[in-house]
């Protein structure tokens, strides 16, 4: 009887260990604008993801910006934040956050072809080159931001002091009310704001991105190196649904339907975003495999450090876990 209850015991004891190790994973990620993430989509069409809700959740957090998204990952308020190739450089040489990894690739800039961001001056307005931009203000996502380092970098090479240029921080949605309202003499566009049919009536393109620095990994997700040696399994499943979102959104088949969930996120007409969302020319680069180019990252990096905005140059692959990614994508190798 008692060599019973022990069983029974241990049974019991065995369910309920079995149970907790079951749970979910609760995965806190940052983001910022639809369509650049795709993770606040993830719902969006029933059956697509397979994992969500059995081996992780996601709780998702938005900021106004990949810098905010920085501050919040360092302040351990999500586990995974969205950054740019400055931001990384800015997190490890400048705030010490060691223990960064990148996983996957969610945006590139100007990459085979693909859409680059705009920085955009009034049609009517003074400014017709960059050696216009002194004593003008500049509206900046934030600053470490990709964006301005691009505007930066572009000042210097033309002669112009950064420091001649007020720089004035903006939320993407809100860059064509202060280029508009005479607020800002540039500003940074992003897609979906730079489609915008009142902006492209009333103001140019003075340059974009790529001018300034080539095609970038505009944005990459990265994780404390912890939580992913802790939660590798439930984390490999969410890049696997990552890639699986990624690649229906960007097969043509799907287009119209796509088209169609983003619109009716963001609250505005398919047609606006029909001619160039999830395009090869119209849209930013997303990589199928989700592998970003490192060796392209850590030479933008040494531009920025070139210019004195981190304290060295950086070896990017300590700072890269892209196992992870490879796994994923191979099971969808697989499907």
């Amino acid at each position: 009887m008692r060599f019973r209850a022990v069983l029974g015991a241990a049974a019991c004891l065995w369910a309920a260990l079995a149970t907790a190790s079951a749970d979910p994973v609760a995965i806190r990620t940052g983001w910022a604008v639809v369509p650049a993430s795709l993770t606040p989509l993830f719902t969006a069409k029933p059956g697509l993801v397979r994992h969500l809700g059995q081996s992780y959740t996601l709780d998702l957090v938005h900021f106004a910006a990949t810098p905010q998204q920085l501050a919040g990952f360092a302040a351990g308020e999500v586990d995974f934040a969205s950054v740019s190739y400055s931001t990384l450089a800015l997190a490890v040489e400048n705030a010490g956050i060691s223990d960064l990894r990148v996983v996957i690739d969610v945006l590139s800039d100007g990459a085979h072809g693909a859409y680059s961001n705009e920085f955009m001056v009034l049609k009517d307005g003074p400014i017709r080159t960059i050696e216009d931009l002194r004593g003008k203000a500049f509206a900046t996502s934030g600053a470490g931001s990709s964006g301005d380092m691009a505007m930066r970098l572009l000042l210097r090479k033309h002669g112009v002091d950064d420091k001649a240029v007020t720089f004035v921080e903006v939320q993407f949605p809100n860059m064509k009310s202060m280029l508009l309202s005479g607020k800002a003499d540039i500003i940074t566009a992003i897609t979906p704001f730079s489609m915008d049919g009142e902006l492209r009536e009333k103001a140019r393109t003075l340059f974009t991105q790529v001018d300034a620095l080539g095609p970038i990994e505009l944005l990459m997700m990265a994780g404390h190196a912890p939580f992913l040696a802790k939660n590798r399994a439930a984390v490999v499943d969410f890049l696997e649904d990552y890639l699986r979102v990624q690649r229906w959104f960007m097969d043509p088949a799907n287009h119209k339907e796509a088209v169609a969930i983003v619109a009716n996120f963001t609250k505005r007409p398919p047609a606006f975003y029909e001619p160039w969302l999830f395009t090869a020319t119209g849209d930013d680069y997303r990589p199928p495999d989700g592998i970003p180019d490192l060796a392209g990252v850590e030479a933008d990096i040494k531009t920025e450090y070139e210019m004195g905005y981190v304290k060295a140059p950086l070896e990017v692959a300590p700072y890269a876990d892209l196992s992870l990614v490879k796994e994923a994508a191979a099971r969808l190798g697989r499907d």
